[in-house]
């Protein structure tokens, strides 16, 4: 299965950024499943024209991330609070594809604040089946961020371990599921 880690900040330091990095490791750690991450840092993504229906449809620039989303089994999506929703950058990329029918979505926020992006997470609940995907029941919601997780993905604070543990594992299963009942579909 292939997953596609969305890091949603475009900021260049972004606190976001350190929890997609541990993630992308604990999945290349511990399954076989191909994990990478897709950081809106990297993509200039222009404002939404039209909707690109296949990867070839992308401006040439773009199409190595149109390759990426179309082959995407599933999605975790990373994301730090504005203004009470998600990134807005992530949803105009998001905007460029058709419906992600049927593939299922793991649910991230991030703050150095102490609610820990739980507005945007309700948000992304109503984003997810806008798109035709399926939500994990298991979000990660993290609040001091800075203090959980170091630059380079390192979890700092060991307390939150089972709160990354229990949306994995409960994402996986999920993800499994649903990619093995399109397969034999």
């Amino acid at each position: 299965m292939k997953i596609e880690i969305i890091s949603g900040s475009p900021r260049i330091n972004s606190v976001t950024r350190r929890v997609a990095i541990y993630l992308k490791k604990w999945v290349a750690q511990n399954t076989q499943h191909e994990v990478d991450i897709i950081d809106m840092k990297d993509w200039s993504v222009p404002p939404v024209q039209s909707v690109w229906i296949t990867a070839e449809k992308a401006p040439v620039e773009l199409q190595p991330l149109a390759q990426r989303v179309f082959e995407a089994d599933a999605f975790i999506l990373v994301t730090p609070e504005y203004n009470g929703s998600y990134s807005p950058a992530m949803k105009n990329m998001l905007d460029h594809f058709p419906k992600q029918h049927h593939k299922p979505f793991g649910i991230v926020t991030a703050s150095p604040g102490a609610m820990g992006g739980m507005r945007a997470s309700q948000q992304l609940l109503q984003l997810v089946p806008a798109l035709f995907g399926v939500a994990s029941p298991y979000m990660l919601i993290t609040p001091a961020v800075d203090k959980k997780f170091g630059t380079d993905g390192e979890l700092l604070d060991e307390s939150f371990r089972n709160a990354v543990h229990n949306f994995i594992t409960e994402f996986l299963w999920l993800s499994e599921k649903l990619v093995e009942e399109k397969v034999t579909a």
